[in-house]
C-alpha cells in the first residue's frame, strides 16, 4: 500500500510538470494523498494534522528568513549594490578566460544574494549578453553561470537551501559552511582549471562596455553603494546570528534607497513588499524582482513539502523504503546511498526544497546530524539543478535563454558529489584493510 501512495505521489508531480501545473497544486495533491494513508492506517484527523505541525514546526524559523531574504534581494537592487557589482565586475572580463571569470563572479554573487535564481537574472544575464557579443559557445557559458549560481545557493549563510538544511538536520549553519568548504576545495580547484582550459582554447571574441552604460545611468553607483554586502560579510564572519545580519543589511540598503537613490518612503516600501523595478527600460528584464512577495512561492512549497516528514514519521510510510537505503548504504557507504537517493528524489520532486527533505527523511538514520547536512549539501543540493525537468535548473537557463545541454558544462555541481563519493570510498576501503 506504501508503494501505491508513493506511485500515486510521483503520477500528480509527472502530470503536473507535463501539463504545466503550478507545483505547489501537485503537492497539496499529494498531502491529501499521504493523510489518507495515515486515515487508513488508524490514525485520527487530529493527530493526522498534529504530525503535519510537527513537520511544519522545524522550518517554520527559516519562513521567517524567507521574507527577509525577500526584501534584502529587493532593496539591494534598489540601493544600487547590486548593479555596483554588476557594473564594476562584469568589466573584468576578458574573452580568453570568460568561462573561468563568468563562474567566479556568479559564485560570488549567489554568495552574496544567496539566490541561484537572482544571480542567474542579474549578473548571468549580463554574463551571457558578454557571452553572446563575443559570439562564444552558449552552452559553455551557461554552464560555468549555472555552476556559479549554485556555489552561494550551497553555502551562503542567506541560501534558503542552506538555511534549510541546517534548521532539518538541527545544525549551525556556519559549523556548515566549514565543512563545505573543507570537502569542496578539489571540485572548485579542478572547475577553475577546467573553465580555464575552455576560455585559453578559444580566446577569440571582444567586449563593449556599452552593454554596462545603463547601470550608471539609472544608479548613483557611489563606492558606499556596497555596504550592505559588506555588512553581510563582515556580520557572517563574526558569527552573528542570521535574523541580525539580514536585518541590519536591510537597514544599510533602506538608508542607501532614501539617500543616495532619491526614493520616497512609499516607493521604498513597494520594493520591499512587492519588488523593485527600475524606471529605466533597459534594465527592467535584467533587475525587477525581489521582494517579500516574490517569497510566496518557495515558502508555500516549502510549507507543504514540511508537512509530508511529520506525516512520513507519523504513519511510518517511508520505512520500507528507508530499509533499502540503509542496506544500500552497508555495501556503498552511507554517502553512496545518499548520492543515490538523491538522484532519485531530485527526479521525483521536480524541485529542490522538496528533494532535500525526502533525502534527509530517507538517510537521516545512517548519519550523525553534522556529517548529514554537508552530505545532504554534498548531493541532492547540487544534483536537483541538474535534473533536466527540476525547476531548481530549468528557471536559471531559462533566464538565461540558454539550452538543456548546458547542465552538463555545470562542472563544479557534478564534480562535487562525485569527488566526495571517491573520499568516502577510499576510507572505507581504508577501514577494510586495517
Amino acid at each position: 500500500m506504501e508503494w501505491l501512495f508513493l506511485g500515486g505521489f510521483c503520477v500528480l508531480l509527472t502530470a503536473s510538470l507535463a501539463l504545466d501545473f503550478f507545483i505547489l497544486w501537485a503537492l497539496l495533491g499529494g498531502y491529501l494523498l499521504f493523510f489518507s494513508y495515515g486515515l487508513l492506517k488508524g490514525n485520527s484527523p487530529k493527530a493526522l494534522l498534529a504530525m503535519s505541525w510537527e513537520g511544519l514546526r522545524t522550518v517554520k524559523t527559516i519562513l521567517f528568513l524567507f521574507l527577509l531574504i525577500g526584501m534584502i534581494t529587493a532593496l539591494w537592487r534598489a540601493s544600487g549594490t547590486i548593479p555596483f557589482l554588476i557594473y564594476h565586475a562584469a568589466g573584468l572580463i576578458s574573452p580568453a578566460v570568460f568561462p573561468l571569470l563568468a563562474f567566479l563572479l556568479c559564485s560570488a554573487m549567489s554568495v552574496l544574494t544567496g539566490t541561484s535564481f537572482g544571480t542567474a537574472a542579474t549578473i548571468g544575464v549580463i554574463c551571457m549578453s558578454i557571452a553572446q557579443t563575443m559570439g562564444l559557445n552558449s552552452a559553455l557559458a551557461a554552464g560555468a553561470i549555472l555552476s556559479g549560481a549554485f556555489f552561494g545557493d550551497r553555502c551562503s549563510p542567506m541560501s534558503t537551501s542552506a538555511l534549510l538544511v541546517a534548521a532539518l538536520t538541527k545544525t549551525d549553519i556556519y559549523d556548515n559552511i566549514r565543512g563545505m568548504v573543507r570537502t569542496a576545495w578539489v571540485p572548485l580547484l579542478l572547475t577553475c582549471s577546467i573553465y580555464l582550459a575552455f576560455g585559453l582554447s578559444h580566446p577569440e571574441g571582444t567586449f563593449s562596455r556599452d552593454l554596462l552604460a545603463p547601470f550608471a545611468q539609472g544608479f548613483d553607483l557611489h563606492w558606499i553603494t556596497v555596504l550592505p554586502a559588506v555588512v553581510i560579510i563582515v556580520l557572517s564572519l563574526a558569527r552573528c546570528p542570521v535574523k541580525l545580519t539580514m536585518g541590519l543589511s536591510i537597514l544599510a540598503s533602506a538608508v542607501l534607497c532614501l539617500t543616495l537613490q532619491d526614493m520616497g518612503p512609499v516607493e521604498l516600501l513597494r520594493s520591499a513588499l512587492l519588488g523593485h523595478t527600475p524606471s529605466l527600460p533597459e534594465l527592467k528584464d535584467l533587475l525587477s524582482g525581489g521582494g517579500i512577495l516574490s517569497m510566496a512561492t518557495p515558502l508555500c512549497i516549502v510549507s507543504v513539502s514540511s508537512t509530508f516528514s511529520g506525516l512520513f514519521n507519523g504513519t511510518g510510510l517511508l520505512d520500507g523504503l528507508k530499509d533499502a537505503v540503509h542496506k544500500l548504504a552497508g555495501r556503498i557507504t552511507p554517502f553512496g546511498s545518499l548520492f543515490g537517493t538523491s538522484i532519485l528524489t531530485s527526479m521525483i520532486s521536480c524541485n529542490q526544497s522538496l528533494a532535500i527533505m525526502l533525502s534527509h527523511s530517507l538517510c537521516e538514520e545512517d548519519f550523525t546530524r553534522q556529517d548529514l547536512a554537508i552530505g545532504l549539501e554534498n548531493t541532492v543540493v547540487v544534483i536537483a539543478p541538474l535534473i533536466p525537468w527540476s525547476i531548481a535548473g530549468t528557471v536559471p537557463l531559462a533566464s538565461l535563454g540558454a539550452p538543456p545541454e548546458a547542465m552538463l558544462a555545470a562542472c563544479y555541481l557534478y564534480l562535487i558529489p562525485l569527488w566526495n563519493l571517491l573520499v568516502h570510498l577510499k576510507k572505507r576501503k581504508k577501514s577494510a584493510l586495517k
